[in-house]
């Protein structure tokens, strides 16, 4: 008798998915799947779609056409509040974060807001014991604990983007939407977020979704990755067949893979 494969459902999905500004389509019927508990990566030269594509995920744009899927479940019309609570998280190329509270207040604040706690910006960090102590592992977590008692305003840049990995870490998403984490980040900074990530993505208990720059740190991350152009994918494969992939070499890496 003939075993029928079991085909896992897409953590994430999108369907003919497109949105138009005007006379500018920016995501042209675009579809794509990713894999649960995986690394994908969307790469494309400026102006392809990717961020543009992050704002339809988590809700920031409503699309013109096309679906979007989270575990199957219809999302297109849910809006950011909505799909943060089924769990979708989603960072920015700009940080976002309280910078006059402690790097634990910020975290702190992440998990109440998850657990339904009343934030009260006043109450002395002892009055939620538990979740200071869950909020100091996720620093940990981040490489952050050492500084859990400074003012956020006084980390590096590079820190920032950390803490702001450990409060979306903190609203416990099963899908991570991470862009351009290293953005604006000096070159020693990099390695650090190139760990925090691969020891997110080796707890194999949630799904990576990541736009970045750096074909080196796309490379030794991803589980595949998916090539936009003009809005559309070209491309998606793993990372070897996408780097010798000619479409790629003629539209995107300008006929060689750089490394940045």
């Amino acid at each position: 008798m003939t075993r029928v494969p079991v085909i896992e459902t897409p953590a994430i999905e999108t369907r003919q998915l497109s949105i138009q500004f005007g006379g500018h389509i920016a995501v042209n019927c675009l579809d794509l799947k990713v894999a649960p508990h995986c690394l994908k990566s969307i790469i494309g030269p400026n102006g392809a779609g990717k961020t543009t594509l992050f704002n339809l995920i988590s809700g920031q744009y409503t699309p013109t056409s096309g679906n979007i899927l989270f575990n199957g479940r219809d999302i297109t019309r849910m809006g950011v509040a909505d799909r943060t609570r089924l769990g979708i998280g989603r960072s920015f190329q700009l940080t976002n974060i309280f910078p006059s509270l402690t790097v634990l207040e910020n975290v702190r604040l992440a998990l109440q807001a998850k657990e339904n706690v009343g934030m009260v910006f006043w109450r002395h960090y002892k009055a939620y014991p538990k979740l200071s102590e869950h909020a100091y592992e996720l620093l940990k977590q981040v490489m952050l604990a050492d500084k859990h008692r400074f003012m956020a305003s006084l980390l590096t840049h590079g820190e920032q983007r950390k803490l702001e990995i450990a409060i979306l870490l903190a609203l416990d998403p099963d899908v991570l939407l991470l862009d351009e984490p290293t953005a604006g980040m000096s070159l020693e900074d990099v390695p650090a977020i190139l760990d925090i990530i691969q020891g997110i993505k080796e707890t194999k208990t949630r799904t990576i979704l990541l736009v970045e720059h750096k074909f080196d740190m796309i490379m030794a991350l991803s589980d595949s990755i998916a090539v936009l152009q003009e809005g559309r994918v070209i491309c998606d494969d793993t990372p070897d067949a996408v780097s010798n992939n000619e479409k790629v070499l003629e539209a995107y890496l300008g006929g060689g893979v750089t490394h940045a």
